[in-house]
């Protein structure tokens, strides 16, 4: 399998440690680590690729470098440029390095010294998998409607609740979880909590199958017992490391969104230039051309605004929710429509189960979903543009 195209990295936004991260990634897909990946059996598969990340050293990226991680903060570049790599090649190995960031994104940024020397580490070197339990079965775009609790019992905390669509469910060791702790109306009495797998209360009540094959759960908490040190920040401060979390990460959405699109466009590319149609090549005809120009220009305008995100936060220490939800929302759509002009191309070999386009075509759609969906990054971006304005 060829490498994604690396002609961004000229741009500004990257540095020479970005440049050196790009060729070393590209380098671990070419040894053949993510061949044969059983999309069959995501538990192991999964499994399987923390491991083999961690072992290669991509998973120091998740962590600050104070805890087993690649530099002081989270490198929201560096997130950008493994999650492309990694989707352009394989969309479960990205999928396998993002939930270790997202799952203990918020540890990074609000958890005490002792949880993050405890749980940290062992996420970095692919010991531990990680999760981020947010949604609810009636809360998910709309966090304020949470109904998960959790209750202050003298040294400890008592959870009970449920929470769906969790990544990483049923094989992570270690959750992050929102309850509402009541100290305000709406997102303001929200929480954030480190649950371990093995705690007394804690069940996975159901497995969820969905069109790309992920490890999802949905878990319940049942006079789940932890102790108080185990809150992140301070009660009610859930919903703010929350969205801090969440714009971290937003950006690598959009990354990976962007390294699906590539491999399709890649792919459409190399097929036109081998298909005979009406006496030429695919590729010589105006209409393909014109598709595939399309295609590129709508890749570039993605990249771009993932780029300007990720670098506002790493080098200029601005807020990003605005450009985060920007980057995420053109990234994911442009995307899916990338993904679908590929399979046209491709005509009725593009829909045959086990071809590429026909993987990233399942792949892409979760992606305008989580996270934010698209319908919700248009709000914020709304949102802060009355806000600046």
């Amino acid at each position: 399998m060829q490498a994604p195209t690396r002609d961004h990295l000229d741009w500004p936004f990257f540095d020479e440690s970005h440049r050196a991260l790009a060729k070393d990634l590209d380098g671990f897909v070419a040894k053949g680590d993510l061949d044969g990946v059983d999309h069959g059996n995501v538990d192991v598969a999964c499994r399987h690729l923390v491991a083999t990340l961690g072992a290669a050293g991509f998973l120091r990226h998740c962590v600050p470098k104070a805890f087993g991680g690649a530099s002081e903060a989270i490198d929201s570049r560096a997130l950008c440029l493994v999650r492309e790599t990694l989707a352009y090649a394989d969309g479960l190995a990205d999928f396998a390095f993002a939930m270790q960031g997202l799952g203990t994104g918020a540890i990074s940024l609000s958890g005490s010294q002792a949880l993050k020397e405890q749980i940290l580490p062992k996420v970095a070197a692919g010991e531990w998998i990680s999760a981020f339990a947010l949604s609810e079965p009636d809360a998910g775009s709309d966090v304020a409607a949470m109904a998960c609790a959790a209750r202050r019992d003298g040294d400890d905390f008592v959870l009970d609740g449920e929470k769906t669509w969790i990544s990483n469910g049923g094989i992570a060791d270690v959750y992050t979880v929102f309850a509402r702790t009541g100290e305000a109306p709406g997102t303001r009495g929200i929480s954030a909590f480190v649950v371990l797998d093995d705690t007394p209360g804690f069940t996975i009540v159901e497995r969820i199958k969905t069109i790309a094959p992920h490890p999802l759960a949905r878990i319940r908490f049942e006079n789940c017992r932890i102790p108080a040190t185990q809150l992140l920040g301070s009660p009610g401060e859930g919903f703010k490391i929350a969205m801090r979390t969440l714009d971290i990460f937003r950006p690598s959405v959009a990354a990976a969104a962007t390294g699906f699109a590539r491999r399709a466009l890649d792919e459409a590319v190399t097929h036109a230039k081998s298909r005979k149609m009406f006496g030429a090549m695919l590729a010589d005809l105006p209409t393909a051309q014109g598709m595939l120009g399309e295609m590129a220009t709508a890749i570039d305008a993605a990249a771009l605004l993932t780029c300007r995100a990720a670098w506002r936060r790493d080098v200029q220490k601005l807020p990003t929710t605005r450009e985060a939800a920007m980057a995420k929302m053109t990234a994911t759509e442009n995307a899916q429509w990338v993904i679908d002009q590929a399979l046209q191309l491709f005509g009725g070999r593009g829909v045959r189960c086990g071809e590429i386009t026909e993987r990233l075509y399942r792949e892409i759609r979760a992606l305008r979903i989580y996270e934010g969906a698209t319908e919700v990054q248009k709000l914020i971006i709304g949102r802060e543009l009355m806000k600046a304005r």
